[in-house]
């Protein structure tokens, strides 16, 4: 049988054996090689097991089968109660492995009651055969001595469904399908053997030829023949893909027909996607046979399609130049092309690359659209404002930036240095006109943006009026796009939510800032000096450090409860709602992006890109432990440029009086406002006091301590215009553990910076789409961003998972100092979890 179904060789020997049956009853059929035990093992007897009566049936006739298995004896033992009588039951004998002796058979006495049967398997297949093929087809078919029962079957059922004869097919599992065989057979030698024994090389060769286009000597060996075929494969779908017509491949002669072309590319593609190992090392020797990288070729000569892996390179290279010469939107239009591409998913190196070129990207087709639009903004404040924070806003560059930012740490070596250096600039000239262009406006309207909420109102608004208990979550530093990316990360986790923009008070420094955001500060509010110390003023109270802020917030809030991000993340979710109990405000205070800036850039980059996961993370474990209200902002925000500012970006304090000086801000009283400053009064902005603000009008910073590359506490629109976010939770509900189900695979150790989760649905639990989240984390803190993966991410951050589709997501390392990590991934929905891997230990290095 074929499958399910008999087939006509099966048929034709069947009804032969009916027929002497019927009219002899007792069939003692000969079989010297064995050929025909297939045939009695499809009518379900066992053909090598003797001395046992099996009831089978050959075509309609039904009959006792018996096998011989060595003794004859046997055999006539096994047959003698249905053969012996004056009314034998139809039987049929099976001797396979003996030469019939018509003289001394010890079976003659069975053999001259009924009838002697000596079958030809390949005779009885010509006759099957000759309904379709004619006698030169049957002969080649025929003429090798390994051709066997189940080949001609296949052979005869191929011919039945109206297709021609194939050795070959039946050799590769009886597949019709002619572009899997070639695919099969390039891979690998593993059915070599069975090709020549059963002479099915020139069945093989003409395939080639027909398909492919190949043609080659019939005395070509079949390893020579597979590594000239890898060849022609690979080098004409190169072809084929260049748009340079000079190119010349030696022994390579791309096909012309549409069908041949269209077979060529379905064969390479299916290689990449069927053995990718074996793509790549069949790929590595004919780039080298045909002499790839010699050619000379420049990135913009390649289509869509990376046949070997020094295009991948070259593809890059050519988007460099072109993100270089500032045509950002033709860099974009080639990498969308190469979105899945064989050799960017081979490396998460080369994905990381690909990543930072996409990104190089993003940001300056921004940059171009905003600084086409701030020419249009010479309006009143509220405008500038307004242009930044709508939904599709300026603050967009600031998140591309530091996307950009965060990829480009783990490959810069990789990256073209004038390409980044110019989009670095491009940003840079971006963030300047948009700096000096709002401090301009800010100033022309004293200082303040009508209908906006100043930072001193937040909490009146917000948390003084929300049914308690209700989180206060207070952000050093994150910027109003960070505000934005939180918003949409927990859009599915929230029952609902609102972000608006606040203005934070000047200068933005954290003392000062945080002070505003205190009980009481509506009321009363000042920047002053207390003996010789700058700080805020809060209805009397002078506030210049943390330590003053939690002793007034605790007098101001009896039910309150302080803790840090950290706090909240690490232990159980039990643990949590134990320690909140009764508290009707729980103030929970993050200052991972401000700290991490004051120190090394590259690692404030990582750190930064792990916060808004780890607020969202917060949020979750805070409705779990049962907090249904949540405010979320920012003390202010900050500006963060790839290196230190240049020499002539810095800019001379104003002498006199100082109080206080950072790098975007001096207070104090007296001096001479510097050039690229510009002066305003704490009066002016409201404050009960007799000092001064100096900032600069552009990016520049001051001669004074702190980072020369990360800073705040001037007025840009970037430190100045800050996130205010309201959310109700969905209490008791989020985050229900409901493990495995997802199949997960991952290193058991983390070895690399970058590395790799795959992800796929589970096998029986769930037959459509689910969003997913993947994060790896460490004490209940994230450790590793994704930099990467292989499918697009929705604007909340999750990955759209799909029946029968494995996900690869690349992480980047973001806390080196983490000594272990966990794996989870969480329902895109509820956030609950999914998968969670053991504590799996980072070695870096090894």
């Amino acid at each position: 049988m074929i499958g399910n179904t008999v087939h006509p060789l099966h048929d034709y020997i069947a009804t032969q054996i009916a027929h002497h049956l019927k009219s002899s009853t007792v069939v003692v059929l000969y079989d010297r090689n064995g050929d025909l035990k297939p045939f009695f093992g499809e009518t379900g007897a066992d053909p090598s097991i003797g001395g046992r009566l099996d009831k089978v049936r050959f075509g309609e006739v039904p009959a006792n089968f018996t096998a011989f298995a060595g003794s004859f004896l046997e055999t006539r033992l096994a047959i003698e109660d249905v053969t012996g009588g004056d009314d034998p039951e139809r039987t049929l004998v099976y001797v396979s492995g003996t030469v019939w002796d018509e003289q001394g058979s010890l079976l003659m006495e069975v053999e001259k009651a009924g009838y002697v049967y000596r079958p030809v398997l390949k005779q009885m297949a010509r006759i099957v055969l000759k309904q379709r093929f004619n006698d030169v087809q049957i002969d080649e078919i025929l003429k090798s001595d390994a051709v066997g029962y189940d080949d001609l079957a296949k052979v005869a059922s191929a011919s039945a469904d109206g297709e021609n004869a194939s050795i070959l097919r039946g050799i590769f599992d009886n597949t019709s399908d002619a572009i899997a065989i070639i695919v099969r057979w390039l891979r690998g030698d593993h059915a070599d053997q069975a090709i020549q024994d059963k002479g099915a090389v020139p069945e093989l060769r003409k395939l080639l030829a027909v398909r492919l286009g190949l043609t080659l000597p019939d005395d070509t060996s079949l390893p020579r023949l597979r590594s000239v075929a890898q060849r022609h494969v690979l080098g004409s779908e190169f072809l084929l893909d260049t748009t340079s017509a000079a190119i010349t491949l030696p022994g390579v002669s791309a096909p012309t027909t549409r069908d041949q072309i269209e077979a060529v590319r379905a064969v390479a593609e299916r290689l990449r996607r069927d053995d990718a190992d074996a793509y790549e090392d069949i790929a590595n020797l004919v780039q080298g046979a045909l002499g790839i990288d010699d050619l000379g070729i420049d990135g913009d000569a390649f289509g869509s399609i990376d046949t070997f892996k020094i295009e991948e390179f070259l593809v890059v290279g050519h988007c460099f130049r072109l993100i270089a010469a500032r045509r950002f939107a033709d860099a974009r239009a080639i990498i969308e092309e190469r979105h899945g591409s064989f050799w960017i998913e081979r490396s998460q190196e080369r994905s990381a690359v690909w990543q930072a070129c996409r990104l190089m990207t993003d940001l300056g087709l921004v940059a171009s659209e905003v600084q086409s639009t701030i020419a249009k903004a010479n309006g009143t404040v509220k405008i500038w404002v307004d242009r930044y924070t709508d939904a599709n806003g300026w603050h967009r560059i600031d998140r591309a930036q530091r996307e950009l930012e965060t990829v480009v740490q783990s490959c810069e070596e990789h990256i073209d240095e004038q390409a980044l250096g110019i989009v670095r600039q491009v940003y840079e000239e971006t963030a300047a006109r948009m700096a000096e262009g709002f401090v301009k406006a800010l100033a022309k309207a004293d200082w303040a943006v009508p209908g906006a909420t100043p930072q001193s109102r937040v909490y009146a608004e917000s948390v003084a009026g929300s049914p308690k208990p209700v989180a206060y979550i207070l952000v050093d530093a994150m910027r109003y796009e960070m505000g934005v990316e939180l918003s949409a990360r927990i859009a599915k986790v929230a029952t609902e939510q609102k972000l608006r923009y606040a203005v934070a008070s000047l200068p933005s420094i954290t003392p000062v800032c945080m002070a505003a955001l205190q009980p009481g500060a509506a009321a009363s509010f000042s920047v002053v000096e207390r003996n010789g110390k700058l700080g805020a003023e809060v209805d009397g109270t002078f506030l210049p450090d943390l330590k003053a802020r939690q002793l007034f917030a605790k007098g101001r809030l009896p039910g309150s409860i302080d803790l840090t991000l950290d706090n909240v993340l690490q232990g159980t979710t039990k643990a949590l709602a134990s320690k909140i109990a009764g508290a009707s405000v729980i103030m929970v205070r993050s200052q991972e992006i401000d700290e991490a800036g004051e120190g090394a850039t590259s690692y404030a980059r990582r750190m930064m890109a792990g916060v808004i996961e780890d607020l969202a993370r917060c949020l979750t474990k805070l409705a779990g432990a049962g907090v249904e209200h949540a405010v979320i902002v920012a003390d202010h925000g900050h500006l963060f440029f790839a290196h230190d500012r240049d020499e002539s970006m810095r800019i001379d304090a104003p002498g006199g009086a100082q109080v206080g000086l950072h790098r975007r801000c001096w207070v104090g009283r007296g001096g001479a406002t510097p050039p690229g400053a510009v002066r305003v009064s704490a009066s002016k902005l409201g404050y009960q006091s007799d000092l001064d603000l100096v900032l600069p009008v552009g990016t520049g910073v001051f001669r004074a301590g702190g980072d020369l590359a990360y800073h705040h506490g001037g007025a840009s629109l970037q430190e100045l215009i800050i996130p205010v976010l309201t959310v109700r939770l969905k209490a008791d509900k989020s985050g229900t553990n409901t493990k495995n189900q997802v199949e997960v695979q991952h290193d058991a150790a983390i070895t690399n910076r970058i590395f790799t989760v795959r992800v796929s649905l589970g096998t029986t639990l769930f037959s459509v789409e689910r969003p997913i989240r993947v994060v790896a984390v460490h004490a209940g803190r994230q450790v590793a961003t994704i930099g990467m993966a292989d499918m697009p991410r929705e604007a909340d951050g999750t990955i759209r998972l799909e029946p029968k589709k494995t996900v690869s997501v690349g992480f980047l390392l973001t806390d080196e100092e983490a000594k272990m990590l966990t794996v989870q991934v969480l329902d895109g929905n509820t956030d609950a979890i999914l998968y969670q891997s053991k504590d799996l230990p980072v070695r870096l290095g090894v």
